[in-house]
C-alpha cells in the first residue's frame, strides 16, 4: 500500500520548507508519487502567492529532485492556479507557456473591495466579513452564489486538471454561522456546480486540510457533496494541501475510508505521467 498527493505548497509561496523536504518525507512515508503545486503568481499584491520572478527557480529545483529520485519516487511540477475571470486562470498564456505536468484550479478571490483589494473567501474572517458587507451588502446568498458561479465558469472555460477544494467557503461558518448547508438555495448551487463538473469529465479534489488544521469538521468537499458526486460519476483524487512536510498525508485514512463508505472503488492519481483510476482502501492505493 502507498500514498500520493498532488496539492502541496513549499517556501516558494506560503509553504514552510523547500521542495526537497517534502520529497524526502514522501519517500519516507512510502509515497509512489508526489506533486508540487505552489500558488501561481497573480497580477496584484498577494502575500501567499509565488512571485513571477521565482518561477524559473521553482521548476529548476523540482527538476533536480525528479532526477535525484528517479526510479524511487515520481515527482511532478504543477501550480495551483487561481481562476479570476479576465485576469488569471489555467488558460492564461503565461501559465500555458510553463508546460505544467498538471494544474489545480481554485477560486480564492471573488470580486474586489472599494480600495481594489481582492476579496478572499478563505482569508481572515474579519476580511471576509468586510468584503461581505462592502461588496454584497451582507447578503451571504449573493456572495456564495457568485463563488459557485465562478467555479462553474472555471470548469467550462479553464479546464484545469483538478478542481481544488470545492466548498472551502464553508470554513467561514466556524467563526460566525453565515449560511446553512442544508438550505435549498445552497444545495442547488452545489448541485449545479457538480453537474457542470460531471459534464466536463474533470477530476475533483478531496482536500483534507480543514480537518488537520481544525478549520472544518469534514473534508472539502464534505460527505453529502461527495455522495452527490459519486451519483454523478465524478472522479476524485485525495490531497492534503500540505504547507509543511508533516502534513503530506494528513487525514488520508479518514478521507479514503469516507470515499469507500460512499461507494467509490477508485481514486484518480497521476502516475507515469497519466491520470488514471486506481483501487484503494483506507491504508492507501493499490498500484
Amino acid at each position: 500500500m502507498s500514498w500520493t498527493n498532488y496539492h502541496s505548497h513549499t517556501n516558494f509561496c506560503d509553504g514552510k520548507y523547500p521542495p526537497n523536504y517534502y520529497a524526502t518525507e514522501a519517500f519516507r512515508q512510502k509515497f509512489v508519487a508526489y506533486g508540487f503545486s505552489s500558488h501561481a503568481p497573480v497580477p496584484f499584491e498577494c502575500k501567499w502567492c509565488m512571485k513571477e520572478d521565482s518561477i524559473d527557480k521553482y521548476f529548476t529545483e523540482i527538476q533536480k529532485l525528479k532526477d535525484r529520485w528517479e526510479g524511487k519516487l515520481q515527482l511532478y511540477y504543477g501550480l495551483e492556479v487561481d481562476y479570476i475571470p479576465g485576469i488569471m486562470g489555467v488558460k492564461n498564456p503565461f501559465i500555458q507557456d510553463l508546460n505544467l505536468d498538471y494544474s489545480i484550479g481554485s477560486v480564492h478571490f471573488v470580486e474586489a473591495m472599494a480600495d481594489g483589494t481582492r476579496w478572499e473567501i478563505d482569508g481572515a474572517h474579519s476580511t471576509f466579513l468586510q468584503g461581505l458587507k462592502e461588496i454584497f451588502g451582507n447578503n451571504i446568498q449573493r456572495a456564495v452564489t457568485q463563488y459557485y458561479e465562478q467555479i462553474r465558469q472555471m470548469v467550462v472555460e479553464d479546464k484545469p486538471s483538478v478542481i481544488g477544494h470545492l466548498d472551502k467557503i464553508k470554513m467561514q461558518n466556524q467563526f460566525t454561522p453565515l449560511f446553512n448547508e442544508n438550505a435549498d438555495w445552497y444545495q442547488e448551487e452545489v448541485f449545479k456546480t457538480l453537474q457542470t463538473i460531471a459534464s466536463s469529465g474533470l477530476i475533483m479534489e478531496v482536500n483534507t486540510r480543514g480537518l488537520y488544521k481544525k478549520r472544518a469538521v469534514e473534508t472539502y468537499p464534505g460527505k453529502w457533496v461527495l455522495e452527490q458526486a459519486f451519483k454523478l460519476g465524478i472522479p476524485v483524487t485525495v490531497s492534503s494541501d500540505a504547507h509543511h512536510p508533516k502534513e503530506i498525508a494528513g487525514f488520508f485514512t479518514e478521507a479514503l475510508s469516507l470515499l469507500g463508505d460512499i461507494g467509490y472503488q477508485h481514486i484518480h492519481v497521476l502516475l507515469d505521467g497519466v491520470w488514471k483510476p486506481v483501487s484503494f482502501n483506507e491504508n492507501g492505493i493499490v498500484s
